[in-house]
C-alpha cells in the first residue's frame, strides 16, 4: 500500500516589527517533496487556515528539485492546501513542517496543529521538520503531560544562525525555546547540512539539511509495514 506524507505549511507572509516578506523556504519543502516523490508516496498539503501558502527564496529557483517543485505537481497542489482541521491526519505515515520564517508567526501555539503532532508521535506516524519548522514541536504535550521534544535529540535553526540572519524580525530564539522545554540540542556548523533521527522523529538545522530530512523519513517510512 502506498505511503502517505502530509505536508503542513504555514500561512503567514510577514513577520515582525519590519514586515519582513517571508512564507515557505522553497527548498525546505522542495526537496523533501523531490525524495517523497522519487519514493512513489502519495503527497498531500495541509495549512493551518486553508488559504493559499506563501513561498520565500524563489531565487533559488534554478535548483533542479526546486524548479521541479515550482513548475511541477508540488507548488499546483501546495496552492490548494486544504486546512488543517479539515483533514483525517490519522490516515498518514508521516507529516512534515517545513521551515522559512513563516512557521515562526503561526505555529509556536496552534492549539490543533500541537494536537495533530501529539497524536502522530503517539501512534508511532514519522514527525518531521527542518529548519524553523521546528516550532511546530514547541508546546506539543503528549498523553503523560510532557513535551514531546523533553529528552529529544533535536537540530534547527540555530542561535548562531539567527544571529546572522533574522535576529531582528523573529519573535524568540528557536534553539533556547527547544532546549527549554528539555531538547537535547544539535548545532552544527552554520548553514551546513545537520539532520537528525530520534526514534520517529526527523529534524534538520537549515535549507541545506531540508534533502537529508527527507531522505530520512523516507528510510523510516521504508522499514515499517504499510
Amino acid at each position: 500500500m502506498k505511503k502517505q506524507v502530509l505536508i503542513i505549511v504555514s500561512n503567514a507572509n510577514v513577520i515582525g516589527s519590519h514586515n519582513r516578506r517571508t512564507g515557505t523556504f522553497l527548498p525546505e519543502v522542495a526537496h523533501p517533496y523531490a525524495e517523497f516523490e522519487k519514493a512513489g508516496y502519495q503527497i498531500d498539503f495541509a495549512s493551518l487556515s486553508g488559504d493559499t501558502p506563501y513561498l520565500d527564496a524563489l531565487n533559488l529557483a534554478d535548483d533542479p528539485d526546486n524548479l521541479k517543485f515550482l513548475t511541477g505537481k508540488g507548488w499546483a497542489d501546495m496552492q490548494k492546501a486544504a486546512k488543517l482541521e479539515m483533514i483525517n491526519v490519522g490516515t498518514y505515515d508521516a507529516i512534515f513542517i517545513p521551515g522559512g520564517l513563516a512557521p515562526m508567526v503561526d505555529m509556536p501555539e496552534a492549539p490543533l496543529l500541537k494536537q495533530v503532532i501529539a497524536a502522530a508521535y503517539e501512534r508511532n506516524a514519522v514527525v518531521g521538520a527542518v529548519c524553523h519548522g521546528p516550532v511546530s514541536l514547541l508546546n506539543v504535550k503528549l498523553n503523560d503531560g510532557s513535551y514531546l521534544v523533553n529528552g529529544k535529540n533535536i537540530a534547527s535553526f540555530t542561535t548562531e544562525e539567527e544571529d546572522n540572519y533574522a535576529r531582528a524580525d523573529v519573535p524568540f530564539d528557536l534553539q533556547t525555546a527547544l532546549t527549554t522545554q528539555g531538547a537535547i540540542f544539535h548545532a552544527a556548523a552554520p548553514w551546513s547540512a545537520n539532520s537528525i533521527v530520534d526514534g520517529n522523529i526527523v529534524t534538520g538545522q537549515n535549507p541545506a539539511s531540508a534533502k537529508g530530512v527527507g531522505e530520512k523519513i523516507v528510510a523510516l517510512l521504508e522499514s515499517t509495514n504499510a
